[in-house]
């Protein structure tokens, strides 16, 4: 997409919500006074247009739709890659949802009650998940590296045992979560903003429809390949050291 000062705000947030971070961050309005160009917008603020058109454009660029063979990962790199991109995207995206979803339910709640329950359920879903992910990366995520990095007969006793009992804790908050998100998808009618949504709310749906691809992405690489990855290394390293026959 090729993004030039012309553009009008409204417009090109309702064609990429992306683009809404970016004028958020600049503390532009998109919604009640998406009516303006990029140019004038900038004008008026004082803003280097160069540098909202560089960010703006960096944005919107296509994702990186390349397929990843993540069972051929090591553990090490994998639990990696879940904490740098899958735990940050929650910790990024969570508070900006908030933010929107909270301004919606007080401009349009009375005409969407569904909008409160929304907010209610995604706030229950942000705690929880920030717990959650808290527990993977001390507890975890740095026995799995510990694993990796034994040698061939070392065999580690944590202190939960074994980590067949943290991952049957995590799998059963991914449950929890899974759930949740269906919920809010039906309130939401999979994200399809009403015909009155302005462009805060429509941007606030798709936000929450991208939050929860990215979790169920998320839930994936744990539920099918980390954990039964974690499960067969340490009766590997079991086995090796002459704790199992």
């Amino acid at each position: 997409m090729i993004i030039t000062e012309k553009k009008i705000i409204g417009e090109l947030v309702a064609e990429d919500y992306r683009s809404a971070e970016i004028f958020a961050k600049y503390g532009i309005d998109f919604c009640c006074k998406g009516n303006q160009s990029i140019a004038d917008v900038c004008e008026k603020k004082k803003i280097d247009v160069s540098s909202i058109l560089h960010d703006l454009t960096e944005i919107v660029k296509p994702a990186d739709m390349g397929n990843h063979d993540y069972q051929s990962w090591p553990l090490d790199l994998l639990a990696d890659y879940i904490e740098k991109k899958h735990h940050r995207y929650v910790q990024d995206k969570t508070p900006a949802i908030q933010q929107y979803l909270t301004k919606v339910c007080q401009v349009h709640g009375k005409m969407h009650p569904e909008l409160k329950e929304i907010l209610d359920n995604f706030n229950e879903s942000a705690q929880m998940l920030a717990a959650h992910m808290k527990k993977e990366e001390l507890i975890l995520f740095p026995y799995l590296r510990k694993m990796v990095a034994a040698r061939e007969n070392e065999f580690l006793v944590p202190h939960f045992g074994t980590v067949q009992n943290p991952i049957a804790m995590m799998k059963e908050e991914h449950s929890v979560e899974g759930d949740r998100f269906r919920k809010i998808s039906d309130l939401s009618h999979n994200y399809t903003p009403p015909e009155d949504a302005c462009n805060t709310f429509r941007v606030t749906y798709s936000l929450l429809k991208e939050f929860e691809s990215d979790l169920h992405l998320h839930i994936h690489l744990e539920n099918n390949i980390l954990f039964p990855k974690a499960i067969a290394m340490e009766a590997e390293h079991a086995k090796a050291a002459g704790v199992l026959n």
